[in-house]
């Protein structure tokens, strides 16, 4: 049942799948596009998501359906913030208002989800790489299949992009590439220029006579290397596209990516053009909301609000996020010594690095989407005596492991990770959860893993890195904290020191219970543990373990269990198993925390209650461990 009424919509209301939009003739195009952004506004006001990425990708989105036969034709979206008009269009209109909620619509593109998401993404700069495959299939199936990949939202800065075009470029399949950039605007009569070259590029007389020529002078190398010098200095005064040239990809653009008309044109000439082709379209975030447009890093992702009210509605204040601690911690730090350099990936905002980013620009650095540059360049500049601190997200830093093992611990260099998003993100789903880190982090040597309770415990281990000679990772969730008081003094923790908060009474009971906490769950592994009378000992540290700790704990208790917000396979639960069974300790070992799936999207209190890892799940699993 969608929360929009569909009657407000003449034209929008009979268009479920793409090949309804076909049936309407092109001089109608416009107007869809018009209905199906006011929809957007009104859905995703309604209900939250990512918003002005989906605005500025309206008209392209109409175009794409309206040229290429989808789903036969494979259209790749990178990132998937761009890809909310593509859901409206294929099928999911009436379900749109369950997006990024609890067994509702995916936030991004999922191919379980829909025939039209040919590939599930989430990360960026995926796009050119999976339809490149795409392409290279359709050629071995020999039936005329066409594939595009549209990429933009910063994702051309990651080098994977440039892997996958150098690939392209050697072998040449039939293959397009949207550029869809949006950090630049075209005035009219550039617009209205670069509208007629595209056209006169992609047409099929130009083609013609430029592959006809190039066959015609094949025999004379003196002039066709004339030819072929002549043909770049033409194109080179009006489009901007030699280095994707030099790539191997034919060039067509800037145009204005809010023409539908023009990319409709512009798009079935180029639908059938032999071997790479890179159109460049320039679009606007947030196109057609005046607010989003005006600030479409605030309008990116947004909660429920109305439409006609601005700004965006704020929360009341509560407790600091971890990210906020984090930003604080760094311009504290900062202020003291001048040799820090703060490095986020793109995500400045995210990160809570805005305040340092204005009052440190020297020692700021944002990389943009660059996730393995960020971790190498972090260790370059530890190379050179600086203190690199590296923010990124948890799934971010996957992207970046070759690099934390090889750059950063092999030469165990003083870098600090500062891993935000750590455990159930909640709305993003599978593809943002921060399940793995502690797994694949514990298994490199030099690394010392820290997991604060709270906000302060967060603030003094940040210190504690930036003390260390040696690699270093802090982990945190998103969100607020728990209200803990945080001290603007800052002191270094003994490393792979744990703290015992809580003491069971039970001296002579047939079951003592000792739960050892890692992170954030500390509050519910405390209710949990009043109501069963157990121990609870907040852990602090992955690697090194507080071995003391753990036996001490095993030598009063008959259960250990371990709670944590990360894999169960491989994390700090498997750290503790090691160390019993290594030295032979006579205890039984419940190992509390993410199981072996992909988490899906849903908020974090859901999720936390579905896989019983609230307050009630995790007592409810140490009663059935103990009593089966």
């Amino acid at each position: 049942m969608t929360i929009v009424n569909l009657e407000d919509f003449s034209l929008l209301k009979h268009i479920n799948v793409p090949e309804d939009l076909r049936l309407r003739p092109q001089e109608q195009l416009q107007d869809v596009c018009n209905e199906l952004r006011s929809y957007l506004l009104k859905s995703v006001s309604q209900t939250s998501g990512h918003f002005a990425s989906g605005l500025g990708t309206v008209e392209l989105t109409v175009a794409l359906h309206y040229v290429y036969n989808t789903p036969f034709d494979r259209v790749v979206w990178d990132v998937g913030h761009q890809a909310y008009p593509h859901k409206l269009l294929t099928g999911r209109r009436d379900k749109m208002h369950t997006i990024r909620q609890k067994d509702g619509l995916h936030p991004f593109p999922f191919r379980d989800e829909s025939e039209y998401d040919t590939f599930s993404v989430g990360h960026s700069s995926t796009s050119i790489s999976a339809a490149l495959a795409m392409a290279m299939a359709a050629e071995r199936e020999g039936k005329s299949r066409k594939v595009a990949a549209v990429i933009g939202d910063g994702a051309m800065t990651a080098g994977m992009a440039f892997e996958a075009m150098n690939h392209a470029g050697d072998i040449n399949p039939n293959m397009l590439v949207i550029l869809n950039d949006n950090e630049m605007s075209i005035s009219e009569n550039v617009g209205a220029l670069n509208k007629h070259f595209a056209r006169i590029l992609s047409g099929s007389f130009y083609t013609g006579m430029r592959e006809g020529g190039k066959k015609l002078l094949s025999g004379l190398p003196p002039i066709k290397e004339l030819a072929s010098r002549m043909e770049e200095h033409i194109k080179g005064m009006v489009v901007p596209g030699t280095f994707f040239e030099e790539l191997g990809f034919n060039y067509i653009g800037p145009i204005d990516g809010h023409d539908v008309d023009g990319l409709v044109d512009t798009l079935r000439n180029m639908r059938g053009l032999p071997g790479p082709q890179l159109l460049h379209i320039v679009t606007k975030k947030g196109k057609g909301y005046e607010p989003a447009e005006k600030d479409p890093i605030g309008y990116h992702a947004v909660p429920k609000f109305n439409p006609d009210i601005i700004p965006l509605p704020k929360s009341a204040p509560t407790s600091p996020t971890y990210s906020q601690v984090f930003g604080d911690w760094l311009c504290d730090i900062a202020e003291q010594d001048d040799k820090v350099i703060g490095i986020t990936p793109a995500m400045r905002e995210g990160s809570g690095m805005v305040k340092f980013s204005k009052a440190f620009p020297k020692q700021y650095v944002d990389v943009a989407i660059a996730e393995q540059h960020a971790v190498t360049l972090a260790a370059g500049l530890a190379c050179e005596g600086l203190k690199p601190v590296v923010a990124i997200y948890s799934s971010f830093l996957q992207r970046g492991y070759d690099q934390l093992i090889h750059d950063v611990a092999l030469q165990n260099l003083p870098v600090i990770f500062a891993i935000d998003r750590a455990g159930v993100v909640g709305a993003d789903g599978p593809t943002h959860q921060g399940s793995f880190d502690l797994s694949f982090m514990r298994c490199i040597p030099n690394m010392v893993i820290m997991c604060p309770s709270n906000e302060n415990e967060c603030r003094q281990m940040l210190y504690t890195g930036y003390t260390l000679n040696q690699p270093s990772a802090i982990r945190y969730p998103r969100g607020k904290g728990t209200g803990a008081s945080i001290s603007s003094q800052m002191q270094a923790l003994p490393v792979g020191k744990g703290n015992l908060i809580k003491e069971s009474s039970l001296t002579n009971a047939s079951t003592q219970i000792a739960i050892l906490n890692f992170g954030t769950f500390i509050s519910a592994s405390l209710e949990a543990a009043d109501r069963l009378d157990a121990t609870v000992a907040d852990m602090r540290f992955v690697k090194p373990i507080d071995e003391e700790l753990i036996s001490q704990l095993a030598n009063k208790h008959n259960v250990i269990v371990t709670v944590e917000d990360n894999a169960i396979m491989g994390g700090a639960g498997s750290a503790v198993n090691e160390f019993i069974l290594k030295h032979g300790l006579a205890v039984k070992v419940l190992n509390i925390g993410l199981p072996d799936v992909f988490i899906k999207h849903g908020t974090q209190e859901e999720i936390y209650q579905e896989l019983g890892l609230d307050a009630e799940g995790i007592h409810a699993q140490i009663e059935a461990f103990i009593n089966p």
